[in-house]
């Protein structure tokens, strides 16, 4: 269940990231911690987004919300991407996430599937390496449409 100041800080985070030519892709509002950590992820429409993005959003997120006083007690304030919409695309992007759960799409079934679901060893030229329960799973490049991270981790 959603916490019920989200809905504010969204219409108080939306314009600014408008402004600032940004994104809000999700809040998230963790009241279990203490101190309680509202977490905003944004993303830059027209380039990766950086650090200096995640920085000007939250100094200018962090001012809104002091000057509306929307959140009554204190709190720390996290701004961050959510990645390349979970989705691996670049060399940095696989070599960072080797060992992770991916889920890879093809564009053609290859062993009657079009689905792949392990955990990601590595990409060559030409090949993604998954393991499932142990067992390497070879997938052609040319048949991969897409990879993105698998939020259920199954492997």
């Amino acid at each position: 269940m959603a916490h019920p100041l989200i809905p504010q800080i969204t219409d108080i985070a939306n314009p600014i990231a408008a402004e600032l030519g940004l994104e809000v892709v999700a809040v998230f509002f963790h009241t279990h911690e203490r101190p309680p950590s509202l977490r905003v992820d944004i993303r830059n429409p027209t380039a990766d987004t950086g650090l200096q993005d995640c920085e000007r959003m939250s100094r200018a997120l962090e001012a809104a919300l002091d000057a509306t006083e929307v959140i009554p007690f204190a709190y720390s304030l996290e701004v961050s991407s959510p990645g390349t919409s979970r989705q691996l695309t670049t060399d940095r992007e696989f070599n960072a996430f080797g060992g992770f759960a991916v889920q890879v799409t093809t564009s053609q079934p290859l062993a009657s599937k079009t689905e792949w679901q392990g955990q990601l060893i590595r990409r060559d030229d030409t090949t993604i390496y998954l393991s499932q329960k142990g067992r390497t799973i070879q997938i052609p490049r040319e048949l991969v449409s897409k990879v993105s991270l698998d939020d259920n981790g199954q492997s």
